[in-house]
């Protein structure tokens, strides 16, 4: 049984809590479908799911460390608080009074952490075989195993993990701040595209080098000269989410990356903090598991880009519009036996003034991926006020450009 004086020492770290980090959870499209948050004043686990709006879904009685505060040095005891993410589960054995059979990682120290020069490791999410006791733990957050067992929706590698001193949180309420993380994620992927010197704007240098194990002008002269070498790059977001925590957001998608020599679909997280100016900027990074394969939806988007591109390049050559024609290709382009654009207008301006084409019709476009961009197959029909016509399989290499894409190689075969 408690003491009196336990009991006054428990209540006076409740009262404590007033003082940390007070998160308020608030519904909208980039919420994420399962958020587990940690309210350290109250004791208890909370597991939200989206579905429009935020819904509580579940609550259990959980026990933090015994020391109050955010944690800030390994062996202070303290439970750090932040947003985290669940990482995979031990795949050892584990002390049953302390951990029973089920115990999963955190990321802590996650980017923030590091920046703030806070220290520890082996914070978990993990059941207890013993008597749940509040404030009872190292610094991990410990459930007794039927309740961590029992915990429903979504607990994958991945899932968002809210620790708070006081949690709140608003079905209803829609954050507006948060759109414009999404916004400004938005905007670094199209900076990157771009290869901007923007890109580089959107970062903090100092507080990225604190958080990276290497320094932010190293990352700088990297991305540079892959800028500089790399004749286009196309970067796919998708499913955004993003967190707000303590002093910084957190925000994490799918992101596809294409380049001449790589094509690549990795999961990441961006964390961003305001810097001396007030702006938003990128502190930190994390790299994850992709949730699901983006180049099908690469190839549906920019495949809609390239089946547009070979329906207008058709008609140009139908109506034996030159200079329409012309802006297809790119000007070192290979057509047959004909090298460069000014080979090509020059074949096809004498054959147009001999035999003017009268139909050119597109079918059955097929698009895959090809080291220059885009390889499109169609069925191709021509003919010209001659009367003469043929059918074959035409092949175009497409290749980006800003304003859309070139052809890089025009082959057919007759059918």
């Amino acid at each position: 049984m408690r003491t009196l004086l336990t009991l006054i020492l428990i209540l006076a770290a409740g009262a404590a809590y007033a003082d940390g980090w007070k998160p308020r959870l608030t519904s909208g499209d980039n919420v994420p479908a399962s958020i587990v948050a940690i309210d350290k004043g109250e004791q208890k686990l909370m597991l939200f799911e989206r579905k429009s709006p935020l819904h509580l879904v579940q609550e259990l009685p959980c026990t933090t460390g015994q020391a109050v505060g955010d944690k800030q040095v390994r062996g202070d005891l303290r439970t750090p608080e932040g947003v985290y993410f669940l990482g995979p589960r031990i795949r050892r054995s584990l002390d049953w009074d302390l951990y029973g059979d089920i115990a999963y990682s955190l990321n802590y120290p996650n980017p923030i952490d590091r920046i703030k020069g806070k220290t520890g490791s082996g914070i978990w999410l993990h059941g207890r075989g013993k008597q749940l006791v509040p404030r009872d733990t190292l610094g991990c957050v410990a459930l007794t195993v039927p309740d961590i067992k029992s915990i429903k929706g979504d607990s994958r590698v991945g899932t968002p993990v809210v620790i708070g001193a006081d949690v709140e949180w608003d079905a209803q309420q829609e954050s507006m701040a948060a759109k414009e993380m999404v916004a400004l994620v938005n905007q670094w992927a199209e900076a990157w595209q771009s290869r901007s010197e923007k890109f580089f704007k959107m970062y903090d240098a100092e507080k990225f080098s604190r958080a990276e194990s290497g320094d932010f002008e190293h990352f700088r002269i990297h991305k540079q000269g892959i800028f500089s070498s790399t004749p286009w790059i196309h970067v796919m977001l998708d499913s955004v989410k993003v967190l707000r925590g303590p002093d910084y957001w957190v925000t994490w998608f799918d992101q596809l990356y294409r380049s001449p020599a790589l094509t690549q679909t990795v999961g990441k997280r961006l964390y961003w903090q305001k810097n001396d100016e007030g702006r938003w900027t990128v502190v930190g990074r994390e790299y994850t598991g992709a949730t699901r394969d983006l180049v099908p939806e690469y190839l549906r988007v920019k495949g809609e880009e390239a089946e547009a591109f070979v329906h207008k390049w058709a008609e140009a050559w139908q109506s034996a519009d030159m200079e329409d024609y012309a802006a297809a290709y790119s000007s070192d382009a290979v057509s047959g036996s004909q090298r460069g654009l000014a080979e090509i207008k020059d074949y096809k301006k004498a054959l147009w003034e001999q035999k003017p084409p009268v139909m050119v019709a597109v079918e059955d476009i097929g698009i895959d991926l090809h080291p220059s961009g885009l390889r499109v197959r169609f069925l191709q029909k021509y003919e010209d006020a001659s009367g003469y016509s043929d059918v074959g399989v035409k092949t175009l290499v497409l290749a980006p450009v800003d304003d859309g894409w070139r052809i890089e190689r025009e082959d057919w075969r007759r059918r």
